[in-house]
């Protein structure tokens, strides 16, 4: 089991997601309408049809995104240390935001 969850480890290492999230144009990307005009008809079509669960998990999926490249997510490991000071909100924030996803998906009956 430990070879095949270090064999998925080493692909994603090799395949440099996280540089290629952290080089992410976000600007660029949302004036460009190959990516708006079908996030515009997915947010349209949603509030048509009064899915508002599926939209609140859009907005948060897009908030967590957004919030994954500020300032303070970038000072979370110094010099190769993990600061706890600073990990700690994020588990609590991860875990509320993941604890509402449940609820609405589950917790909720239509």
């Amino acid at each position: 089991m430990a070879d095949f969850v270090n064999s998925i480890l080493a692909w994603i290492e090799s395949t440099h997601i996280q540089q290629q999230i952290k080089d992410v144009d976000y600007v660029g990307l949302f004036t460009n309408p190959w990516f708006l005009v079908p996030f515009v008809v997915l947010v349209l079509y949603l509030l048509y049809k009064q899915a508002f669960r599926d939209l609140i998990i859009v907005s948060l999926f897009v908030a967590v995104w957004w919030v994954s490249g500020l300032d303070y997510m970038q000072t979370m490991v110094v010099n190769g240390e993990l600061q706890m000071n600073k990990i700690l909100p994020v588990l609590f924030g991860g875990t509320a935001v993941l604890g509402f996803v449940i609820y609405l998906l589950f917790g909720r009956s239509d």
